[in-house]
């Protein structure tokens, strides 16, 4: 595991859930990049967030992703971090960065049926925050 400097704060785990599902082909987007920003800026869930910890946390999730157990490692960091009433916030996130670039591949619908299970997500409430995603980033 990548040395950590500091406890993972919730909004860590926001963070490192959206760049997970973005690097998770291997292919991080434009349309991506500007959604995690985007959310970051916006939402009031990340008021106290530092824009500067951004990258810190990406190279957290890139070095996670070089290890052999990386996924398994980032649910454990995220799973600690993260309250349960934030673990649909989360999916939320994740499915808003996947389909920012109007694509979701193989690994993208992977991880997030892994992130799913991980934040034990109801499959009633998935649906439902999976359609509002498709709904917002249908051209």
């Amino acid at each position: 595991m990548p040395d950590f400097p500091h406890a993972m704060t919730p909004q860590d785990a926001l963070v490192a859930i959206m760049i997970a599902i973005s690097a998770s082909n291997e292919d991080i987007s434009t349309p991506e990049l500007v959604k995690i920003q985007s959310a970051v800026n916006m939402l009031p869930v990340f008021a106290d967030f530092d824009l500067d910890h951004l990258n810190s946390m990406s190279q957290v999730v890139f070095d996670l992703f070089e290890q052999e157990d990386g996924l398994d490692a980032l649910f454990g960091l995220v799973r600690e971090a993260l309250p349960e009433r934030l673990h649909e916030t989360a999916y939320a996130l994740a499915c808003d960065v996947a389909a920012a670039d109007g694509l979701l591949d193989e690994a993208e619908l992977r991880l997030l049926e892994e992130i799913r299970y991980e934040l034990n997500i109801d499959r009633l409430h998935a649906a439902a925050i999976e359609r509002g995603a498709r709904a917002r980033h249908t051209v």
